[in-house]
This record gives structure tokens, sequence and C-alpha cells, in this order.
């Protein structure tokens, strides 16, 4: 077990994004800025600091997780993704696609914790039905689409990936 002082920082080691990283940050400095701050990655947003808007969601170890909920050093030895791993070279995914198609975002602040669930879901659980991605979305707070859109652009992806035609 490490234990941590409260007055200093400490290392932080882990891999973000597929890319070893590290930095040093004192206990309780929260995941969320530790991305933002420390590494300069802003996908991630703050938003209610509660865990309840969703908008800071994270992949660690492959799992939706509320960075606002985790301490930056209990990353160390993990595995973290967030919203800028989606896109690869500079093209956007699939569910991206979706969303642009679709009209799924509007002011965008909700948009990197939804789509961080919805890549989850649709890895893990390619058969997921209109109830399952309501579901997931549940745990998201989005003031500004209505969620028509982003449930629209769910169904597409699971289609596609449904049909073979993931890219």
């Amino acid at each position: 077990m490490r234990y941590l002082t409260a007055d200093a920082k400490h290392p932080v080691r882990f891999i973000l994004n597929d890319q070893p990283v590290e930095g040093n940050a004192e206990p309780r400095l929260l995941l969320t800025d530790f991305l933002r701050r420390e590494i300069g990655l802003t996908g991630t947003h703050v938003g209610c600091e509660h865990g309840v808007c969703g908008a800071c969601t994270v992949r660690i170890d492959g799992a939706s997780t509320r960075a606002c909920l985790v301490y930056a050093v209990q990353a160390e030895g993990r595995s973290v993704e967030t919203v800028e791993r989606l896109a690869v070279n500079g093209d956007l995914n699939d569910l991206q696609r979706a969303f642009r198609r679709h009209h799924a975002l509007q002011c965008g602040f909700c948009t990197p914790g939804i789509l961080m669930s919805l890549s989850q879901l649709i890895d893990e659980e390619p058969t997921a039905d209109e109830a399952r991605v309501r579901e997931v979305l549940s745990g998201h707070i989005c003031r500004c689409t209505g969620y028509h859109g982003i449930i629209a652009a769910a169904l597409d992806v699971l289609a596609e990936r449904q049909a073979g035609r993931h890219v």
C-alpha cells in the first residue's frame, strides 16, 4: 500500500490514450484537473464535480468512469482513455461521424462524456437496442439536444456495425 502525504505532490504514471504519461499530483487533485491542467487535454469537461452530469466521463481500464470522482493518483498504473482517443489521425470515428450526421450536439459541453459512454456500449454490446442506449444516456445530462439526435446516432452506428459496415 502506498501512503501519500497531503502536503506534497506525488508521481503519477499511467497509460493515456495508448501513450505513457507521468506527472506529479497532490493526493486530492482530481483526474479531470490533472488531465486538463497537467497534461493539457481539455476534451474531458468539468461539469457538476459530483458525478451526476457525465461530462467528465473517461474510460479507465475500459470502463466508463466519472473523472471528477477519481483522484489522479488513483490512475497510477492504469489505462485511461479520453475523448481525444476516439479520432484516429484526425479522422472522426464512426460514432463521431454519426453525431455530426444526426446533429446530435449543440453546445457540445456534454458530448465528450456521452461519446465515451456510448463508445463503450457499442464496443461491448453490439446488439444493444434503443432501451439500452437510453439507459446508458440516463447517466448524462444534456440541456440542449433533447437526446433525439444522440439516440439516432448511436442506433445508426449499432446498425452499421451489425451490418458489417464498421469503419
